[in-house]
């Protein structure tokens, strides 16, 4: 149990620094320990729902509710995944449901609320045929200028007389406009269709005038360096610095050198003549004497007081010396003493790119493809057994020993969809096939993987690809053919999943895109045309794999 608690601590911490794949990694692996936990499940629905993979999240909800049906917090899960896909209905009565468990809970109360309060996804959403049973209906149309010119349409004619006489019609045809546009009507609504579609196309303010710039204030003048106190040695120094900087900028380091040198001689209390000549080793890559030139400066620099700006410009020049040299452990301790001294976003930029080093040499240190191999069989032992948690432990151990290897993320992967983290398990299958594009089980894998997501009409790309491989894969063959019954048999199930899909919605919300599929229906010789574009051939290959669209 101590190891489980210490799991899902470390997905708490995951889920509140907002690195949601982290925490859902972290729970999976808790509930293959103890799969009977419904707070891991409960988390880990939480993370889902934060990453937007609101499936999911409902997935895990349910499986809450099943472990501790009395306990409220499972059906506030189960309610707010609900209410994020869009099926209200259901939502409202999942929080009901655990108002009932535990009446006095607040979160629960507060979620009915906003659900009964929040608008519809379309204007008649929810309504029955009763709207069109009206005797005087007709006239009502007529007499409205927004569905006066509707009535010269038979099909819209014989739809609305359906819906008019036959008592068993169903109000379900908000795909259609003129009838969303006619239910608004009825109701009373002030709604103005933006499109022909039901998805409304972006509107944005118009750009508002720019406002006057402010008169930028007047640069004041430096004042110049009182130079009265300063003794002739250290106004010669003063001289031989410049001297020193303009040869420098010539890069005549050699002339730069010695001009510094004479400057140190004049004045070797000065801190930024001993930096300059730190400066021209580093130029020359002289690595080691800039090192210790610069730590000469330091230590002139305390003994003098100098400014904590020059003292840290000083260590942050002995880190770039050991990043040249590539001792990047040395070069971040150094770092993060120039930070001590005097923090900027510069530093901190140097230091994330020397600890990023430092990750890469480990993990190209780690590289063993004998022990990655000793890793993958120990993981395939625990997977026969059932502890897909611990044989994740090996396979990522896998990983690490040999990162190029696409057999391990494909086993990974089998693992996690094992504890019905699909989202992780998909991310290793697209790593997988990205190392290998012609591994056939990895196309297979990632095909279940989607349909265990109901994502079938790309669960259904996935097959074709290991078919383009391996025509007479049975798994892939019924993988395929099960995908194309789901997709065929409920079409509106289908859309309505799709419509979740923020990617989804994106595409169908552009007013080209739009546009393009009215024009496909209208003309479907266009479809060539377009699939020219690599961007729009995308677009449209998402939304065939979604079953938004079809094309024979």
């Amino acid at each position: 149990m101590e190891e489980v608690n210490a799991l899902k601590e470390k997905g708490n911490a995951a889920l509140q620094q907002g690195n949601y794949s982290e925490a859902i990694k972290f729970y999976s692996e808790a509930i293959a320990l103890d799969p009977s936990n419904h707070v891991l499940y409960s988390n880990r629905s939480a993370a889902y729902a934060k990453d937007e993979n609101f499936e999911l999240a409902l997935a895990d909800a349910e499986k809450t509710v099943t472990l501790k049906p009395d306990w409220g917090k499972g059906y506030s899960r189960k309610g707010s995944a609900l209410a994020f896909l869009g099926r209200t209905d259901e939502a409202i009565e999942a929080y009901e449901e655990g108002l009932r468990v535990d009446p006095t809970n607040a979160q629960l109360a507060e979620g009915l609320k906003e659900v009964k309060a929040s608008n519809p996804p379309f204007p008649g959403a929810g309504l029955n045929a009763e709207l069109f049973k009206a005797p005087d209906l007709f006239d009502k149309l007529r007499n409205n200028p927004q569905t006066r010119a509707f009535l010269n349409d038979p099909e819209y004619v014989k739809t609305v007389t359906r819906l008019h006489t036959d008592p068993s019609a169903k109000l379900d045809r908000f795909d259609d406009p003129k009838i969303l546009t006619t239910v608004c009507v009825l109701l009373g609504l002030n709604f103005t269709m933006t499109g022909d579609g039901d998805v409304p196309m972006d509107t944005s303010e118009p750009p508002s005038e720019p406002a006057p710039r402010p008169k930028e204030p007047e640069k004041r003048k430096e004042p110049s360096e009182d130079l009265s106190s300063m003794s002739e040695n250290q106004l010669q120094a003063r001289k031989e610095k410049e001297k020193g900087n303009e040869a420098y900028k010539k890069k005549d380091f050699v002339t730069a050198l010695s001009h510094y040198n004479k400057a140190v001689e004049l004045d070797p209390t000065d801190i930024t003549y001993l930096n300059n000549i730190a400066a021209v080793y580093f130029e020359q890559k002289e690595y080691q004497k800039c090192i210790e030139q610069c730590e000469k400066a330091i230590e002139i620099g305390r003994e003098n007081r100098a400014d904590f700006k020059l003292i840290a410009k000083a260590f942050t020049r002995i880190g770039n010396a050991y990043k040249k040299l590539e001792e990047y452990s040395t070069a971040k301790v150094y770092y993060e003493k120039s930070m001590s001294e005097h923090r900027t976003p510069e530093i901190r930029s140097l230091l994330s790119d020397v600890e990023k080093k430092i990750k890469e040499k480990e993990a190209k240190a780690y590289i063993d493809p004998v022990k990655a191999e000793e890793a993958k069989e120990k993981g395939n032992e625990l997977f026969k057994t059932g502890d897909y948690g611990e044989a994740i432990k090996y396979y990522t151990e896998a990983i690490k020993r040999n990162p190029e290897d696409s057999k391990y993320y494909s086993n990974r992967a089998a693992c996690y969809t094992k504890l019905a983290a699909f989202d992780l398990g998909l991310k290793d299958c697209e790593k997988c096939l990205e190392l290998d594009p012609k591994f056939i089980k990895g196309w297979i894998r990632k095909g279940k993987i989607l349909q265990g997501m109901q994502q079938h009409g790309k669960a259904i790309t996935a097959y074709q690809k290991a078919l383009e491989l391996d025509p007479k894969n049975a798994e892939a063959i019924d993988g395929y053919r099960s995908c194309s019954v789901a997709v065929n048999s409920n079409p509106d199930e289908v859309r309505k999943r799709a419509m979740a899909d923020p990617e989804i919605q994106a595409i169908l919300r552009d007013p080209a895109m739009r546009l393009i599929l009215q024009q496909m229906q209208s003309d479907p010789k266009a479809l060539n045309d377009h699939l020219k574009n690599p961007d729009i051939a995308a677009k449209l290959q998402k939304l065939l794999e979604s079953g938004m669209i079809a094309i024979h």
